[in-house]
C-alpha cells in the first residue's frame, strides 16, 4: 500500500517552530573552511555541536514541544539506529517523560551507550506505547530542522549553495523549504556515498528506485530507497544528488580533525566530501555538518590514514 503523502512544511511553520525550541537546541555556528586549493568559499554548518552531537534534537524536540502535555506524559518511542534516538531521549529527559527505542543489530554501540546515558530504554522489539516521533517523514520534525535554513540565511545572506547529508530526507527537505521560501534562487543538493545512494539513482531514473545498498561505516544515511512520501518532497524541493566515494568520506572527516579540531561522523562529513569534489560550485557553499557520533574506533582508522 503507497503511504499517504506528506506535507513539506510552511516558513510560518518553521518560524514559529524556532520559537519553540529556541530554549530546547543550540544555535549552531557557521564557520568558514579556510582551504587554499578549494574551489569554491566552502562554510560549515555544525550541527555536531548540539547536546546530542546531532541535528535531530531540532525535530524531535518541536514534535514533542507541539503534543499534547496528556498525551505526552505517557512516554514517547521512536525508531532508529543512533541520532534520532538521541534527540527523543534528550527531549523526553527536558520533558520529563519515559522514552524507548527499537533498534536494529547493525546499530552502533557508541551510539546505543548515549541513547541509554540519556535516559532511553533500548528495545529490540516493536509493539511500544505512547507518542511516536518519526525520524524524518514528519512535518514537524521537518519543520524543526527547516530552523537550520533560517540561521544559514542571517549569517550567510549570498549563500549559493547548500549541501545537506541524505538519509531519509527530512533534513534536506526541512532546510530546503525554508530556502525555497525566502531564497528560491539558492540550490540544495543532498549529500550521498556510493553504493548507498538511492536518491541519486532515482533522480537518474526519474522515479523511485531499489539499490543494491552497500553498508559502510557512513551509517547514518544512505539504504536501499528513499521512501515514497520523501521522494515526492525530495524531487521538487533538491536541485541534485551529489554523490561521493568512501575514501572522500573518510578524507573529509580527516580534513575537518587536522584543519578545524572538528570530530564529524562519516554522514556529516559527506557533504564537506561533495563540496570538495565539486559538484556544487560556485559557491559560497554550506556544508551541514549533521553529526559528530563517530565510533572512536572507526575515528582512529581514518586518522590512521585508512578507510573503515
Amino acid at each position: 500500500m503507497e503511504a499517504p503523502a506528506i506535507n513539506a512544511p510552511s516558513l510560518d511553520q518553521i518560524q514559529v517552530a524556532r520559537e519553540r525550541i529556541a530554549d530546547l537546541i543550540v544555535r549552531t555556528p557557521l564557520v568558514r573552511m579556510h582551504l587554499d586549493d578549494a574551489r569554491a568559499d566552502i562554510y560549515l554548518k555544525l550541527e555536531n555541536l548540539q547536546p546530542i552531537g546531532s541535528f535531530k534534537l531540532r525535530g524531535a524536540s518541536n514534535v514533542m514541544a507541539l503534543t499534547d502535555p496528556d498525551e505526552l506524559a505517557r512516554g514517547v518511542w521512536t525508531a532508529s539506529a543512533g541520532n534520532m534516538a538521541q534527540g527523543v531521549a534528550w527531549g523526553a529527559r527536558r520533558f520529563g517523560v519515559p522514552c524507548s527505542v527499537v533498534v536494529p543489530e547493525t546499530a552502533p554501540r557508541t551510539k546505543l551507550d548515549a541513547i541509554e546515558r540519556l535516559g532511553g530504554r533500548v528495545r529490540e522489539f516493536p509493539g511500544m506505547d505512547g507518542l511516536f516521533v518519526h525520524a524524518f517523514s514528519d512535518t514537524a520534525v521537518m519543520a524543526g530542522n527547516g530552523t537550520i535554513g533560517l540561521e544559514i540565511l542571517e549569517d550567510l545572506p549570498e549563500v549559493r549553495s547548500v549541501i545537506v547529508p541524505f538519509g531519509g530526507g527530512g533534513l534536506s527537505c526541512g532546510i530546503a523549504a525554508t530556502l525555497q521560501a525566502l531564497k528560491p534562487e539558492a540550490r540544495v543538493f543532498a549529500s550521498e556515498v556510493a553504493g548507498a545512494a538511492p536518491l541519486a539513482e532515482s533522480l537518474a531514473a526519474g522515479h523511485a528506485v531499489e539499490i543494491d545498498y552497500t553498508p559502510s561505516f557512513v551509517d547514518g544515511i544512505g539504504g536501499p530507497w528513499v521512501s515514497s512520501e520523501m521522494w515526492e518532497l525530495a524531487k521538487r524541493l533538491l536541485v541534485g544528488s551529489l554523490t561521493v566515494t568512501l575514501q572522500q568520506v573518510a578524507d573529509a572527516v580527516r580534513l575537518l580533525v587536522t584543519r578545524s579540531r572538528l570530530v564529524a561522523e562519516g554522514a556529516g562529513a559527506s557533504s564537506l566530501a561533495a563540496a570538495l569534489d565539486g559538484g556544487a560550485d560556485p559557491g559560497p557553499i554550506v556544508c551541514i555538518v549533521s553529526g559528530g557520533n563517530i565510533d572512536a574506533t572507526t575515528l582512529a582508522t581514518i586518522l590512521r590514514g585508512d578507510v573503515p
